[in-house]
């Protein structure tokens, strides 16, 4: 059963509260659902929208983690650094 479109954008609140793999986890139930059909057009758009946020949210934790590891990079390449 599908979430109505209220529950839907309600929930869209809370996503900034989300760790990456729960927000992911979220999104791949939210693609399903999309891809099985048999909800109404106004309920497509919330889970889009749902979608929408989640992979946004999803995107800015795997920059966040790509900068992490190349400041990462940067100061163990750095001259001086300790190594080993």
């Amino acid at each position: 059963m599908t979430e109505s479109p209220a529950k839907v954008t309600e929930a869209a609140t809370d996503v900034s509260q989300l760790s990456y793999e729960e927000a992911r986890e979220q999104l791949v139930k939210v693609v399903s659902q999309l891809e099985a059909g048999g909800v109404s057009l106004e309920q497509s758009l919330a889970l889009w929208e749902r979608g929408e946020a989640l992979a946004d949210h999803c995107e800015q934790w795997l920059e966040g983690a790509r900068k992490r590891l190349a400041a990462a990079r940067d100061q163990t390449d750095a001259p001086g650094a300790a190594k080993g």
